[in-house]
């Protein structure tokens, strides 16, 4: 879904971002309208981060993501008489939607019906005030009308996290008809539809965002500044974009991060996504995951892929550290000073989910967690302070918040592949030490590897016979099993489901003979495997993607 289609140069394959990025969070996950107005300053101290063209009142875009409002919520309910059940129990969608009255009506109607379809109910549609005040005139030219739809789960989805995965059901499928129609840039009698888009979708979270400048943010938004408006995080985003056209569905955050620097690998990672297509699953997500597709829309900008991995692997299972580490690893292969344990977690993710490799510096949250990594490369900047009343405050650059020495208890930069995550349901900081050691323990992935990978170094070994006149066929042979070698030691479970972790290595096993029959030379590897490693065919519907 592109509101530009590829023409002369411009290719939205291209899209990427170099911004200023940061968050402000209250450790013990207490509430307040005075973390969203610190975390708005924080937004309008990276202002030069950002760009602006011709006009100087357009810029690339800013915004803000803060936790699900719900005393304002519950306000206006009670205004409209309505009656809005307990939070985690109804969500809310910002939307982006159609100025055409006809265009913008089948974008309600295709959210709702979708809704319906998937056995939720909608309580109501709100307007986001807004003030148009000090706008210019292309981005009022632009503008979506914004309003969100606010959702009910059906009372037999059992918990918060269940309806989480129902909701995103519900907006891929509505968005990806949108998309589809993307191609045939606008269908006549609905002028503008392909505006239609969902920046946030949460029982969480609400992401406030636009072709906005950083000082704007707080004033267009009228809930941003309402005093109802609580949140203990602030994740905060000034855009510049490179390759890009700017769009009010392309500002940060996205529903679950937003990003300093680029995705230099975005291609080949939503190539691969495609690529798993037939053989991923989910427990949890079950026939919904088919619903779903394409999960990572062509045309998008790297960021945006990126989110879309995230949000899959969260609503697979994953914690979200868990997922942050699989997309975006450390530096682990020849480490000889990593401990084994997390060198084998690395190891065994490296086969799940291939590197999302920037530069990239990535603040992220779930509205329970809230965190920031650095890519193995480490070349964008981000630090922190930690206060003695319980905040954490990170920026791509200090002093955007003034913060007196006598008050701070830490100050430290994010190192190359290292994170920091905050807790707000324990109300603490987790280490990255940690964060790692607990999950590296978490499973015998170790163990897991040596049960199903094949390496060719053991292979020679065990095939010591290579007289003259087999010589040549041992060749041949040993070739095709250091392919198949490579690709199963590495690239086998690329194969099977990202959403889904095993418990246990696969048992069945398959003889692969490397030399012939008679020698008895023979490896023992998992019989899932073969049946994963790519077929002329997948590498076909893999380079078509």
């Amino acid at each position: 879904m592109t509101s530009h289609p590829k023409q002369g140069l411009y290719d939205p394959r291209n899209e990427h971002d170099a911004c200023g990025v940061g968050f402000v969070v209250n450790i013990k996950g207490r509430k307040s309208h005075d973390i969203i107005r610190r975390g708005l300053q924080v937004l309008v101290n990276l202002d030069h981060r950002g760009a602006v063209g011709a006009d100087p009142l357009m810029g690339d875009g800013a915004g803000c993501l803060i936790q699900t409002p719900d005393a304002l919520l519950r306000h206006w309910a009670t205004e409209q008489g309505l009656n809005l059940p307990e939070p985690g129990r109804y969500a809310v969608a910002m939307c982006f939607l159609p100025q055409d009255e006809k265009a913008r009506l089948f974008a309600i109607k295709l959210l709702e019906h979708y809704v319906a379809a998937e056995g939720q109910s909608l309580l109501g549609w709100r307007d986001v005030p807004t003030d148009l005040t000090g706008l210019g005139v292309h981005v009022i030219e632009s503008m979506p009308v914004i309003r969100q739809a606010i959702v009910v789960a059906h009372p037999a989805l059992k918990d918060q996290d269940a309806f989480e995965r129902k909701i995103l059901t519900i907006r891929k499928q509505a968005l990806n008809i949108v998309h589809a129609l993307a191609d045939e840039r606008d269908p006549p009698d609905l002028p503008g539809l392909t505006v239609f888009y969902i920046p946030s979708f949460s029982t969480r979270t609400v992401v406030y965002k636009g072709l906005l400048l950083a000082p704007q943010v707080g004033k267009f938004y009228q809930d941003l500044s309402n005093p109802l408006t609580e949140s203990a995080l602030a994740l905060v985003h000034q855009r510049f974009s490179t390759n890009t056209f700017p769009a009010w569905r392309l500002a940060h955050p996205y529903r679950f991060l937003a990003h300093n620097g680029e995705i230099n690998t975005v291609r080949g990672n939503v190539n691969w996504m495609y690529a798993r297509r037939h053989t991923m699953s989910s427990d949890l997500i079950g026939r919904d995951l088919d619903k779903m597709w394409p999960l990572i829309p062509h045309g998008q900008s790297d960021t945006a892929s990126i989110d879309n991995a995230l949000e899959l692997l969260v609503a697979g299972g994953y914690s979200l550290a868990h997922a942050m580490m699989m997309l975006i690893p450390e530096a682990w292969a020849g480490n000889p000073l990593m401990d084994p344990e997390r060198r084998a977690f690395y190891e065994y993710s490296a086969a799940l989910m291939e590197p999302w490799d920037g530069p990239a510096a990535i603040a992220f949250t779930d509205g329970r967690q809230i965190g920031a990594t650095l890519d193995r490369n480490g070349l964008r900047p981000a630090r922190y302070v930690v206060t003695d009343d319980d905040h954490v405050i990170l920026a791509s650059e200090v002093g955007v918040l003034p913060v007196p020495e006598e008050s701070i208890v830490r100050k430290w930069r994010l190192e190359p592949g290292k994170m920091l995550l905050i807790d707000l349901d324990q109300g603490r900081i987790i280490d990255d030490a940690e964060i790692k050691r607990e999950l590296a323990a978490a499973h015998p992935y170790a163990e897991w590897l040596k049960a199903t990978q094949v390496k060719l170094e053991d292979r020679s070994r065990s095939c010591p016979r290579l007289c003259t006149t087999t010589r040549r066929r041992c060749s041949t042979s040993n070739k095709h099993s250091a392919t198949r070698s490579r690709t199963s030691s590495s690239s086998w479970s690329r194969w099977r489901a990202t959403a889904t972790i095993r418990s246990a290595p696969w048992a069945a096993t398959r003889r692969s003979q490397c030399c012939r029959r008679s020698q008895g030379c023979s490896t023992t590897i998992s019989s899932r495997i073969l049946r994963r490693l790519p077929t002329r065919r997948s590498i076909r519907s893999a380079r078509r993607w």
